[in-house]
């Protein structure tokens, strides 16, 4: 016949209680044991025996499980109220320790405090102070020569610039002398034509040529014609004769 089923209640015998505890213990840290390797997972595991005896068994450790069993049971908002707090604590106090040692390497590298330095600190100084300097250096030869290069690629456009202007001032000196050759040559001309025009106009007032008559027909009378002829008429010429341009 099989086993019956076992009635659970405290067990008055004590060697009978002490013994099942032991068994029972030993199973359960087994079974812990096993749990955690299996399934990977973290166990923690903590035992008091009726005398007051500590058994446990942790797969990670029984601290770190109950620390972050401690983490789990906060509320959120209690437990990000002070992740943040503690984060910001953590920030200022990071910052703080920066600003102190930078403002020391300040004043070592200005050549102040340089009292509690010892020989090691004052050569990694010297260093420092020498390779600085290597630097300012290099740049500062770096910034002369773009800048005499920007000033040569001036002279050079400015040279180039001279040259043309010189150029175009050639050529407009060259049409101006055209020009004047021009005007030279032409008065030369009018000059002579002007004495050809005075030695014609004496001529003509030599020989007069034809005159023009405005307003009447120039009347000739007939040989044998009578005075009285040319007096009957007065309303054909209103001009005196001899009215002549």
């Amino acid at each position: 016949m099989g086993r019956g089923r076992v009635e659970l209640k405290r067990i008055e015998n004590k060697i009978n209680r002490q013994v099942t505890f032991s068994k029972r213990r030993n199973g359960l840290l087994k079974k812990a044991y096993e749990l955690s390797v299996l399934c990977d997972a973290e166990v923690a595991l903590i035992i008091f025996s009726s005398r007051g005896k500590l058994y446990e068994f942790g797969s990670a450790s029984v601290t770190k499980t109950l620390e972050r069993y401690q983490r789990c049971c906060y509320t959120p908002q209690e437990n990000s109220i002070e992740r943040e707090t503690q984060s910001w604590y953590l920030e200022a106090t990071k910052l703080k320790a920066k600003y102190e040692s930078l403002q020391r390497t300040q004043r070592h590298l200005l050549g102040e405090d340089l009292g509690p330095l010892n020989v090691k600190e004052l050569q990694n100084l010297e260093k420092q102070l020498e390779g600085a300097l290597a630097l300012a250096r290099q740049r500062k030869q770096q910034v002369l020569t773009e800048q005499m290069e920007d000033l040569r690629k001036k002279e050079r456009h400015l040279g180039d610039l001279n040259r043309h202007l010189k150029l175009k001032l050639e050529a407009e000196g060259q049409n101006l002398k055209a020009i004047q050759d021009y005007w030279n040559s032409g008065a030369a001309d009018g000059s002579s034509n002007f004495h050809l025009h005075r030695a014609q106009s004496s001529q003509m007032d030599c020989d007069p040529g034809p005159v023009l008559q405005i307003g009447y027909h120039h009347y000739v009378p007939a040989e044998g014609s009578s005075v009285s002829a040319s007096k009957s008429m007065p309303d054909e010429t209103n001009f005196f004769q001899g009215w002549i341009l």
